[in-house]
Formats: structure tokens, sequence, C-alpha cells
């Protein structure tokens, strides 16, 4: 690694089995935040302690795992037990990386969040990831929005986990327009891991068990499904199988209530020898992949109700589990994950939320040695890698990029580089049709502008730039009070005379969304674009009109003489839609403007339009 850079004022903290020799030129800072925890938490603090290092360091798994993502070194070699080989290596491999560790077994609280913004800023990073958040809440609440502001007018990029609370909708967090929202997407990377039943029909799993050891010839057993009543046996809960009746069977479990692999630790000390977990309704094909502590499958719905009319239809069912170690490249990846969350944005409809997708299911990345694989207190096992899914797998993976961006374009701001990242992502999927959401083509509430395609976002041709002012006067057209825009803000702002100056006001997003209030059937927004391709280049643009809506733009040419130059259009909505006769209905299109010298260079702006019903 280089030195490291001469503006870093960032610290090694020392604390338990971390001293300052553990930072180098990689690890350049590491520091922790417990104090809001501690007076959250009055009982005794030794208990709530207990597992945790009282340091930087990582008792979890959770901050290495993300932490190697976005700057990894690489490393030849690297597999989970074998699954996934390959070389690891985060995005922006030549990134240093600063540590600020504020979750803890109980949780991360606000205070120690706000406190680690603070000191980041204070240190000198570029870019801040945080693969944490929960629900939506106002903005003026919302203590990541309020740490991200700062940060922010300080030309530090922020990027954040969009939640795994989907596919419901309004479920999306960290939905500030300063902040860049990511949603997960699946790769074209399978561990196939096939149910033979006991009629010779064969039904699709997926696992990570068992690494190196491959035994196709795994023993045909008997299956077994408890449903015993309120003890929870379904869902194998600890003491709820009895030993006399899964010892040395195959037993199935239902998905939720307690994790994957805690199910098969359950099972594996109640004496069964494997275990097939079936997802329910909830989780329908959604494929999480564990490293579990017994030979075991993970099925999806429509699977689990084959299996379930085959154990119905047999006095004593079987089966055999066949491992197939790791598949690439037979899938149409990618696809949104099903837990992603989704908008429209609970506190503010008017921006599109979550803004881009990435990988965020069945990711490979660094573990620390105090963990099993499977992350569970009784897995002796060690490995330096392991698998985890969720939005915060996907958060680093943009994090990276964003720092990649930085480095190579050190003077844009934190809007310009969402902004490229945004126009730049893809629509299609590996093999050219649209990326799928479950069995439909995937919305703009569940994958924003698209797919984050790193190799083209380093040239967007055009971008669309904010500064913290705009953002001020967007707060200000969401009718927020002036206290609630002084907590975010700490500025003093009257929206009075901010709305007085910037009449038609619309916040310049790289993304457009547009919502028809009741009797309202036309809508007039602004942008403005700026060039950052080559000195003379002209843009035509091309509209896929949502359905139901009119839309003109004007001009519908735009010529650039200098680099740096912005231009800007307006675009008009008329929608033909009968308002009122429905409830709110949704509709999407597309605003992109293309290089007329270099077709391949598109500036693509999805469309969301809503009709907000009477109220």
């Amino acid at each position: 690694m280089p030195p490291i850079p001469k503006k870093w004022k960032g610290t090694c903290q020392e604390g338990q089995d971390f001293n300052s020799s553990n930072c180098n030129r990689k690890l350049i800072g590491a520091r922790f935040f417990h104090i809001g925890h501690m007076v959250a938490s009055l009982s005794s603090i030794s208990q709530d302690f207990m597992d945790e290092y009282i340091s930087p360091r990582d008792s979890q798994g959770h901050g290495t795992h993300t932490a190697s993502t976005a700057g990894g070194a690489p490393v030849p070699m690297a597999s989970v037990l074998g699954n996934g080989a390959g070389e690891a290596r985060g995005m922006a491999h030549g990134a240093h990386i600063a540590i600020y560790k504020v979750c803890w077994s109980s949780g991360c609280y606000s205070s120690d969040i706000l406190a680690a913004m603070d000191v980041a800023i204070r240190d000198g990073v570029d870019v801040l990831s945080l693969s944490l958040g929960g629900f939506p809440v106002p903005l003026y609440e919302d203590t990541i929005a309020i740490g991200s502001f700062r940060t922010m007018e300080r030309g530090i990029s922020v990027v954040c986990a969009a939640g795994n609370n989907g596919p419901g909708e309004s479920s999306v967090a960290n939905e500030a327009p300063w902040i860049a929202t990511i949603g997960a997407s699946t790769l074209d990377r399978k561990f196939p891991a096939i149910i033979q039943l006991g009629n010779g029909k064969y039904v699709y799993g997926e696992s990570m068990y068992p690494g190196k050891q491959v035994h196709n010839s795994r023993k045909i057993l008997e299956l077994v499904y408890l449903k015993d009543g309120d003890n929870g046996s379904e869902f194998c809960l600890r003491g709820s199988l009895p030993r006399e009746k899964v010892d040395g069977k195959i037993v199935v479990c239902d998905r939720g209530v307690n994790g994957r692999a805690e199910k098969g630790q359950v099972v594996k000390e109640s004496g069964g020898v494997a275990m097939i977990l079936a997802n329910t309704a909830v989780n329908l094909e959604e494929d999480s992949v564990d490293v579990h502590v017994l030979p075991a499958t993970l099925i999806g719905f429509d699977e689990s109700i084959q299996l379930q009319s085959y154990m119905n239809s047999t006095r004593k069912p079987t089966a055999r589990i066949i491992f197939g170690g790791t598949v690439i490249g037979k899938s149409s990846a990618p696809a949104v994950a099903q837990f992603s969350s989704r908008g429209p944005s609970f506190t503010d409809p008017s921006i599109l939320k979550p803004d881009l997708i990435a990988p965020g299911v069945n990711i490979i990345a660094a573990w620390p040695q105090n963990l099993g694989p499977s992350g569970l207190p009784e897995d002796s096992r060690r490995v330096n890698f392991t698998v985890l899914s969720g939005t915060s797998m996907a958060c680093p993976h943009v994090s990276g990029i964003a720092a990649l961006l930085h480095s190579v374009h050190p003077k844009w701001s934190p809007a310009a580089i969402k902004s490229a990242l945004m126009t730049t992502a893809d629509t299609m999927n590996h093999q050219g049709k649209p990326i799928m959401d479950g069995d439909m083509p995937a919305g703009l509430f569940a994958i924003g502008a698209g797919h984050v395609n790193p190799g083209r976002s380093d040239d967007p041709g055009l971008i669309y730039d904010i500064n913290a002012n705009d953002y001020i006067t967007h707060l200000c057209t969401l009718g927020y009070k002036y206290s609630e825009i002084f907590s975010i803000t700490h500025k003093n702002v009257s929206c009075h005379d901010v709305l007085q100056k910037n009449r038609d006001f619309s916040l310049n997003y790289p993304s457009i969304s547009v919502i028809f209030k009741a009797g309202k059937s036309r809508k007039m927004i602004t942008r403005k674009v700026t060039n950052v391709g080559s000195p003379n280049s002209v843009y035509s643009v091309e509209i896929v009109a949502p359905e139901g809506v009119k839309v003109r733009v004007k001009p519908q040419r735009l010529i650039f003489k200098r680099v740096n130059q912005s231009l800007s259009y307006r675009v008009w909505f008329i929608s033909r839609k009968r308002i009122g006769t429905q409830r709110r209905r949704f509709a999407e299109g597309q605003l992109t403007w293309i290089n007329s010298r270099n077709k391949d260079q598109k500036v693509r702006s999805p469309i969301s339009v809503a009709w907000a019903s009477k109220k």
C-alpha cells in the first residue's frame, strides 16, 4: 500500500485485544463508540458486553465482511470451505480503510452513530459506507440523515443500505436525497444441493455445506416434519424436536422466527443428521445460503409445496441430499433480492428510492477468527471467508465504486458521483432481458435507476449536480418547519424567503418522480446537466412516456461547447388518466440523453409517476 495520505488525521484507538500496531497502511484508522450504548444498557455492562471486544475489533463478523467488500486487498485461493473458490478482492482494493465501530450485541445507538460520523469528517474520510438502518423515519428524526447532511456539505459521499424489509411497499430506509441508497441483487453463482425424493423426483435447493467433502452418495434417509401444536417444532426452535422422533433422520424446518443456521444446530443437537430448510410464503423463492453445521439445503416456496405433497403421499417418506459445489453462469442474474426494501419513499415520495441495486445475495467476504462460518457460538470451524446476504452487502459494493470514482474525479461532489452511478446503471440482466423481481420485470421502487455498472460510471458524459442549498430548498418544499430543518442542517432557514426566491423549484435529482395531486393534471420540472465528457458534444433526448402520461421536453437537443458547461432543460408531464376514480396508482418511464457522436454514451433517468388519491 502507498503511504498514509498527508491529510489523514485519524487514529488507532486501543482497547481489548486491539492495539495501535494492528493498524497499517491498509487499515489506517480504527475507533469505537459505545457511550450511547452504555447509557442505554443500564443493566450490568459486563453482561451486555460479555461476547464483545470493547475496542474497534469485530466480534460479530458483519463489519469485517462489509469492509473487505468495499476495500479488501486481493486474496488468491479464497473460498468458503471449498465453495465459491477464486480471488477475493474488494471493489476499491487499493483504498485505505478506517473503521468506526458503532454496533454492539444489543444494536446500534443513534448517539454513537452520530458521534462516529462527526469524527470521520474530522479524520478526513472521502467516502462513508453505512451498512445500517432499519425503517423509514422523518429526516429530522433520522440520525443517519442528519449526520450525512454534514458529511455531504464537506464533500464526502455517504452510501447506505436500503434495508431488508422487502418486498413490502414503502419499506426503504436511509431515504435522504443526499444519501446513495442501495438495494440488493443476485449473482449468477449458485450452490446447488438437490434433494432426491424416495419417489425418484428431484427438488432443487441450495447450500454451502459441506465444502470439499462433497458426498454424492449420501445415504437415503427417512424424512420427518413435525408440527406439534404450540412448541414451534415446524420452525425447529430450541427444545421443540424430541430425539425419538428425529434421531437419524432428515428434518424439514420452516423458515422464520429463529435464524436459518440456528435451526440446523437444533436439528443436530436433537439427533437429526440432515436438514431441509423450507421457505414459506413470506420468503417465496429467496435463496440466501448458509454454511450449515450439518448437511442441509434451502428450498424455495414452490419446492416446499412439492416436498409436502410427496411427504403426504406416503407413510414413510425418504430422501437424500446431493451437493453440487459451485455453479457459475447458469442463472438470469442480476435479479432483485426478495428481501431488498422497496419504495416509494415513505417520508419523501418526490425522490425515487432506492437509488440503485448492487450484489447483495450470497456474497463471500472476509470473516474474523473468533467465529465459525455460520456465526453460531457452537460452530468450532474457523475460516477466513464466509457468505452473507443483505442490503448490508450491497452497500459496500457501491461505496468501493464511489471511492474509485472519487480517485479518478477528485473534484466531483457527492451528488456528481451518485449521478454518474445512477445514469449509467443497467436495467437489463446478463441475457439482455429486463432485470426480474420474482416472476415479474422489476419496477422502479425495487431497482431505482438500475443495477450499478462500475465500468461505465467513470465516463457518464453528463452529471446532475446538487449543492447543500438546493437540498435545503427541497426540504422547504416538503413543508418542514423551521425547527425540523434546523435539526437537519444546523442553519437558520426561513422557508418563506427561500420558496419566494425559488418558485417552481425541483431538486436536480438524476431520477424523476412526479406526483399528480388530486385534481391536478399538469406538472413541470427543471433539470440541469453538466458536461463532464468531450468539449464539443451534442445530446438528443429520447423519451419512454409512462402509461397515461404525455411528456414534453424543451429543448430536445443540448449543445455543449466546453467541459464543465451546464445547460438546463424542462419537462412537462400531462396526465391523461382520469383521476380520483381509483386509489393511488403508479406508472413508469424513462428520459435518456444520447450523445450524437458516441451512441453508447447514454445518460438515463428513470421516471416514476404517481396519482395521489383524494384525502
